[in-house]
């Protein structure tokens, strides 16, 4: 565990200098802060900073295989790595160490990339092999772990974990893509099929690429994918104890670990079911730990502690307050791209709690991708549903037509929100599913850009990728493709990055048991029925763990988790709100229509509209931006 860098020459075979790879390991120190080491060759050199989770004094990295003709820098955890160790060792392989990296390069040598679909777990690694002179870069894959590549002007290919590892290498262009730009406003964060600077690349998730000296460097190859194209069979009872099987052969794998382990609880169902199959695999009371934010709407105290009464937990609960200041640069710190879902910073403090006590802790994160627990989700579902009944020209004619006139009328109950219902129904599923998804829509966006940016960003619009990978879907049926696409964009480029930025900053181990592969395959051939049923999702789900968690807690309401932007943004930051329209470093750009920009902040200064998360999102890019030192 830890973090990765590194250089690799595709062209001519230049020495590389090691001074250049310390640094970019330097950069993510707070990634690995037990160890560090370099190793170079012609023409390549690996880096690595250790988190030492298991074998802590062994598994020293880089590290050679025995025979001395490959070398893995690696970041994460292989869960089976013991039966892959007893497997590789009945062909012959000799082994070290106790740890997990030493099984990676003995299965490369025995399976090649093929080696790949035998680990069971989360990572990203470098491996030189001396023999074949390649570099096989791999990611593991949901996305779990990061890693970010980048083409350089001596025909070096550079990787590290963090783009600011990348920043630490002098060669490093900072332009901004605009496209990243588009598709930030969109989204919140900049997705993994793109990053906030030209010529940065994301591996993605469930690809590797091998690289060899002196050959053109290929793309990108995927390795794995998930299928909703096949349908469990069985009965509801059966379906059940084969879901709750897969539960806590995920939870009780990513229980090993030579650090104390613990988990975290946030009051809902996903992370108390963690808890719940925690306890029941463990002798001893598993450790948790909650945290509440000062001025926050939402109050989980009465849900959390029932948890830790039903399972005996040893709990922390910290409440903190949380400065606006202090969250905006510690998030610019942690993600180096703008990245506007506020709640890593609670995210962030909870892992600081954590680690007073633990290594390593279980999340619930994934589970409403996995298990189709999002509302957004269930109502896809219905809106299909509603669509196989009217032939798409009515529905275009009639709905499109209710749905123009209908007024916005934001301050009503959502329920009672027909517009957004109405034009949903008119048009196509996946551009709808696309347009609920996005934090700000495509009009929207489009009403703050200036003329230069519409000119550098053409017709490319935000929601084409994700409009794309659900046409592209494995799929049979609507909400098969919204899951699929949520897997593959929001989970890696949202979800995991804030698990893995707020965790591995304060030097956390964080495991998202709820993501193992084999419950995601397995809960992507469930019957529609046994993922959405009535107005609930997850039902299989909270079938279950009946048998652990009480009703109260299973159906209970979901709820978003925020710190008070709102407020912030009529307070402490309001003069930050104003600055984007002139003196922030965003108005200088020439991106944005200063008149847009003042009347987005004076409407919401004033409390004549909220505008709190575009208004988040523009001063998140304002300060990563002057960051980066980056330029349009």
């Amino acid at each position: 565990m830890g973090g990765i860098a590194g250089i690799f020459h595709c062209g001519t075979v230049k020495p590389v200098d090691p001074a250049r790879v310390e640094r970019m390991c330097d950069a993510l120190a707070h990634r690995g802060p037990d160890g560090s080491g370099v190793w170079t060759a012609p023409g390549v050199c690996l880096g690595h900073r250790r988190l030492s989770v298991i074998d802590a004094a062994g598994s020293p990295q880089p590290m050679q295989a025995a025979d001395g003709r490959a070398v893995i820098v690696f970041d994460g955890e292989i869960y089976n790595y013991r039966a892959l160790r007893r497997e590789l060792e009945a062909l012959g392989a000799a082994f070290r160490t106790q740890g997990d990296t030493e099984v990676i390069l003995a299965a490369w040598q025995q399976w090649g990339p093929e080696c790949l679909s035998r680990l069971h777990g989360m990572f990203a690694f470098a491996i030189h092999d001396l023999g074949r002179r390649t570099l096989f870069l791999a990611r593991d894959r949901l996305g779990v772990k990061p890693l970010f590549m980048a083409h350089l002007s001596d025909g070096s290919l550079a990787f590290a974990s963090e783009l600011k590892g990348l920043l630490a290498h002098p060669l490093l262009r900072r332009d901004v893509d605009p496209l990243a730009v588009e598709d930030y406003l969109a989204w919140g964060h900049v997705p993994d099929h793109r990053s906030i600077l030209k010529g940065v690349e994301k591996l993605p998730a469930g690809h590797f690429r091998l690289l060899r000296h002196g050959a053109p460097p290929p793309p990108p190859q995927r390795w794995w994918d998930v299928s909703f194209t096949g349908r469990r069979r069985g009965s509801e009872r059966d379906l059940e104890a084969e879901l709750l099987h897969r539960l806590r052969e995920a939870v009780t794998s990513r229980m090993t670990a030579d650090v104390p382990l613990g988990a975290f609880l946030s009051g809902g169902i996903d992370s108390a079911s963690v808890v719940a199959l925690m306890a029941e695999a463990s002798r001893d009371p598993v450790r948790t730990c909650s945290i509440g934010v000062d001025g926050a709407a939402l109050d989980e105290t009465d849900s959390i502690a029932r948890v830790v009464d039903l399972f005996g937990t040893r709990h922390e609960a910290r409440q903190v307050n949380a400065d606006p200041f202090e969250a905006i640069e510690a998030l610019v710190a942690m993600f180096d791209e703008p990245f506007a879902d506020a709640s890593a910073f609670t995210s962030w403090r909870l892992c600081q709690l954590a680690r007073e006590s633990v290594g390593v802790a279980l999340s619930g994160d994934g589970a409403d991708e996995a298990l189709a627990g999002h509302r957004r989700q269930m109502f896809h579902t219905h809106e299909e549903r509603a669509r196989l009944l009217l032939p798409a020209p009515l529905r275009a004619r009639v709905l499109g037509s209710l749905g123009r006139a209908w007024p916005q009328a934001d301050w009503v109950p959502r329920p009672l929100r027909a517009k957004a219902a109405l034009l949903a129904l008119s048009g196509d599923g996946k551009e709808s599913y696309a347009r609920a998804l996005s934090v700000t829509g495509p009009e929207q966006r489009a009403a703050l850009y200036s003329a230069g940016f519409e000119r550098l960003r053409g017709a490319y619009r935000a929601e084409q990728p994700m409009i794309a990978l659900m046409e592209g879907a494995p799929a049979r049926s609507g909400l098969d493709r919204v899951q699929y696409a949520d897997l593959k964009a929001g989970l890696p480029g949202h979800i995991l990055t804030r698990l893995d930025r707020t965790s591995m900053a304060v030097g956390l181990e964080a495991r998202a048991p709820l993501l193992d592969h084999r419950l995601i395959e397995f809960a992507a051939m469930l019957p529609e029925r046994m993922r959405v049923r009535g107005t609930r999702g997850k039902w299989l789900m909270r079938k279950a763990m009946r048998h652990y968690l009480p009703d109260a807690l299973l159906y209970r309401p979901t709820h978003d988790f925020a710190i008070p932007i709102a407020q912030w943004l009529r307070g402490p930051l309001a003069g930050e709100a104003r600055a984007l329209a002139g003196s922030a470093a965003l108005a200088r750009t020439g991106w944005f229509d200063p008149i847009a920009l003042g009347r987005l902040a004076e409407e919401h200064v004033s409390g004549r509209r909220d505008n709190a998360r575009l208004l988040w999102q523009l001063v998140m890019l304002d300060r990563a931006l002057v960051r980066l030192g980056a330029i349009g």
